[in-house]
């Protein structure tokens, strides 16, 4: 047998061994690297900002309330949020495997021997009392344990980026919907209009049919021309209640109640409020809870490349125990404390018919998978961002044409209509100008929709101020 110190030397000299076989892993953090600058127009010159008060800058607090109701209910947002909590007791787990584990034991019993069975008075009875303390450790000489509780932190900040990503992902539809319903209604109030003028058309060329000042025809057109009129109405009062129907379902609101929140809602909404973002995309994509979610899985899957290499390699354990025993047998006690250091374990794998091998093959395509994955979120990033940008800038440039074109119409359509009271104008022309009037006015309502959602759009894309 060795000497003591020669038994110490040896440990201390595998242990050095395997702290020199530490296990490289792949990078936890790939390249992908975007353009240096937005190709598209930046609004407000690009100064950097935060989205967080995005919806409360813009002044409607029905908005809000919606927004904040929907969040509480959305089951998206429940399960990202279970998501968390299982990541949380991961992580605390896989801190665990950094320290010792400590175990304690006590146990009691009175023994007596087999012959004490066989009714043997000289045998005496004995009783034993013992409590333990029992400790084991794996020493991390090669890092292995550190990297997989470093991968199950950024798993749990990974979770709670795709809550983020829940949260915003339900803003914006609340609020494109919100949007949607507003917008309807001012349509609905042009198609109302409308329809009351195409029916006092209608009476006023019935009664000149009459007379016979004009056609039976003339007078057919515009019965025609009223109920295209009526039928507009009752499709937009449709696609409201369609609208309406779908903010219930995101707030979990009644609908009596939200019905009449909407109604006492000002019938001009307030413009989406411009936000500021960065002129590099880097400075704005880390505001994107996917982009920041799929960076946390890489460095997952490099840990998990690091773990599997490992079990090729030998692990080292060290164990010891502290015990006190109380024997008492016959009026007589004796106590005996006992200790152990070790034994200090080194665990060789050897043959396993190259299951640890394909083992780290697998691990190392997952974190490929997750490199590409990753890299393609943030080229799909700078796209929807950039996409948001052309949109804004097309809907700004397109706002005065639309003014123009509407308050054109609208002078054409009031010049007809007193032209054809007057028998100077024909039906055919009053309803051509109605129909440019309608349209104009519809088109710069939706252009005014156009233009919020690509706002909500750009929140969205750079990640709603996370």
């Amino acid at each position: 047998m060795k000497p003591l110190h020669l038994r110490t030397l040896t440990a201390a000299s595998v242990a050095l061994a395997l702290n020199g076989c530490a296990i490289v892993m792949p990078p936890a953090k790939p390249d992908a690297t975007p353009a240096l600058q937005w190709q598209a127009p930046l609004p407000h010159q690009g100064a950097v900002g935060s989205l967080a008060q995005w919806w409360h800058k813009q002044g409607d607090p029905l908005l809000v309330a919606l927004i904040d109701a929907a969040q509480a209910v959305s089951p998206n947002m429940a399960q990202a949020l279970a998501r968390v909590e299982s990541a949380r007791a991961r992580r605390t787990a896989a801190n665990a495997a950094l320290l010792p584990k400590l175990d304690a034991g006590v146990s009691a019993n009175r023994d007596v021997s087999a012959s004490r069975a066989l009714s043997l008075p000289q045998v005496p009875v004995a009783t034993i009392q013992s409590a333990t303390l029992q400790a084991s450790w794996e020493l991390d000489l090669m890092g292995v344990n550190r990297a997989v509780s470093n991968a199950a932190d950024a798993q749990f900040r990974g979770t709670q980026a795709q809550w983020h990503d829940a949260r915003v992902s339900v803003a914006a539809e609340v609020a494109t919907t919100y949007y949607g319903y507003a917008t309807c209604t001012q349509l609905l109030g042009v198609a109302r209009k409308d329809a009351a003028s195409r029916l006092e058309t209608s009476r006023l060329t019935e009664l000149k049919a009459t007379a016979g000042f004009v056609a039976p025809s003339d007078a057919a057109l515009a019965r025609a021309s009223a109920a295209d009129g009526s039928s507009r109405v009752t499709q937009q009062q449709a696609a409201c209640d369609l609208d309406v129907k779908a903010l219930v379902a995101l707030t979990g609101l009644p609908e009596q109640d939200l019905r009449k929140k909407l109604a006492a809602a000002p019938i001009e909404r307030a413009q989406a409020a411009p936000v500021s973002i960065a002129s590099v995309p880097a400075q704005t994509l880390t505001q994107r809870p996917d982009v920041f979610a799929a960076e946390r899985d890489v460095v997952v899957a490099s840990a998990q490349v690091g773990s599997a290499k490992a079990q090729r390699y030998p692990r080292l354990t060290l164990s010891g125990s502290v015990g006190a025993l109380r024997f008492s047998s016959m009026g007589r006690e004796a106590n005996l404390d006992t200790w152990s250091f070790g034994p200090l374990a080194v665990t060789l794998p050897l043959f396993d018919g190259g299951q640890r091998q394909a083992n780290v093959r697998s691990a190392e395509a997952a974190y490929a998978q997750s490199v590409s994955v990753y890299r393609g979120k943030v080229r799909q990033a700078v796209r929807e961002v950039e996409e948001a940008l052309v949109n804004l800038q097309s809907t700004d440039a397109r706002k005065q044409d639309a003014v123009v074109a509407t308050a054109g119409y609208a002078q054409s359509l009031s010049a007809t209509q007193a032209r054809y009271s007057q028998g100077l104008a024909s039906l055919m022309e009053l309803e051509e100008a109605r129909r440019n009037a309608l349209t104009a006015e519809s088109a710069q309502l939706s252009l005014g929709l156009e233009r919020n959602r690509a706002w909500v759009s750009l929140y969205r894309a750079l990640g709603g101020g996370f």
